[in-house]
């Protein structure tokens, strides 16, 4: 598996000859650059997970992939002139299962009605599993050897995201969700997280878009 951040909550996956980007926000970067894509997948339908001016192109220019989403999404992006659909179970890529995880955003504010947030689940013979969360801490993929976890939000309390890290344990993490934080601010979180977090979790910072490969094979840090 090899992964890349592309900015806050957006990440491309390379695994089981697939490539999957998760959440093509408006924070994201270099997304005019992407291309081969097989699947798009969306969580939910805030824009900095799902941008409506750039997923047009995005799928223009990656005619083949198919875009899964979460439910409230499919109407989103179908007044986009996009094709969305909605989990609605397992779905094969190849080799490369993708499970849906979870119903609901996290609570923001009383006041802020709740839309429908799926995470994901990529797995894949012989290689890690990987989990997304979007915007969510409650979902249960089981165990995972690959996690993202939001590092700041304004949903997300900083000892909720310690112990989402805390309660997967996963051999590797890699914080996403940053795009609201200036330097020191992120240095504090991902202090935290180191810290605070999985007592066997590694944290790998991945922001700067500089692409990491994980090892299904085992549970060591894996080289860049």
């Amino acid at each position: 598996m090899r992964v890349t951040h592309l900015g806050h909550a957006c990440l491309l996956l390379e695994m089981a000859d697939q490539r999957v980007l998760i959440d093509p926000g408006n924070f994201a970067d270099g997304l005019g650059t992407v291309s081969d894509l097989d699947a798009i997948l969306v969580t939910h339908q805030h824009p900095d997970h799902l941008d409506p001016e750039r997923i047009v192109d995005l799928v223009r220019a990656n005619p083949d992939a198919r875009v899964l989403c979460d439910p409230m999404s499919v109407a989103v992006l179908s007044q986009l002139g996009v094709e969305g659909q909605a989990h609605t179970g397992t779905t094969t890529f190849g080799e490369l299962t993708v499970t849906p995880v979870g119903a609901m955003h996290a609570l923001i504010h009383d006041e802020i009605p709740r839309i429908t947030n799926v995470g994901v689940l990529l797995s894949a013979p012989g290689e890690p599993r990987f989990f997304h969360p979007g915007d969510a801490l409650d979902g249960d993929p089981g165990p995972v050897e690959v996690l993202a976890f939001p590092l700041n939000a304004p949903w997300q309390r900083s000892r909720e995201m310690t112990d989402f890290l805390r309660r997967h344990n996963a051999p590797h993490a890699i914080p996403i969700h940053d795009g609201l934080l200036q330097r020191r601010g992120r240095d504090l979180y991902l202090g935290q997280a180191d810290r605070l977090g999985g007592a066997h979790s590694v944290v790998h910072d991945l922001a700067g878009g500089a692409p990491m490969t994980f090892d299904g094979t085992n549970h060591e840090p894996p080289s860049c």
